[in-house]
This record gives C-alpha cells, structure tokens and sequence, in this order.
C-alpha cells in the first residue's frame, strides 16, 4: 500500500496555484515539496499546513493507493 498526492497537484491547478506558491504560502521546505512530487511520505505538520494554506481536508489532498 502506498499514498498519492494526486488530488493535490489537481486542486492546485483549480486553485490556479503552482507548487511554488503552495510551498510559499504554506511554508514547507523544497525538500518536502519534492517528497510529495515522488508520493513520499511526509510529517502530519506539513499536510496540516497544506490543508490550512488550501482550505480543504485530508481527503482532498491524499488518498491510499493499494
């Protein structure tokens, strides 16, 4: 089982954010932005700042892939 950000990389672009601007506003490292580009895992704190940044969920930025 492993995890896909996907629905991320797709509400950004309805949000008309890059990820650049994502990693700004929500204060993340690069390092962690390019964790999510290859679906690593990554630190409850960030996915909090990213669904705080995008006002969404957990569900609208992560899903389980199996």
């Amino acid at each position: 089982m492993s995890i896909s950000y996907n629905k991320l990389w797709k509400l950004l672009i309805d949000k008309n954010m890059t990820k650049t601007d994502l990693r700004l506003q929500a204060d993340i490292a690069t390092s962690t932005l390019a964790k999510l580009s290859k679906n690593e895992q990554v630190s409850m704190e960030v996915l909090l700042k990213i669904c705080k940044t995008l006002d969404c969920d957990f569900d609208d930025i992560i899903e389980r892939v199996d």
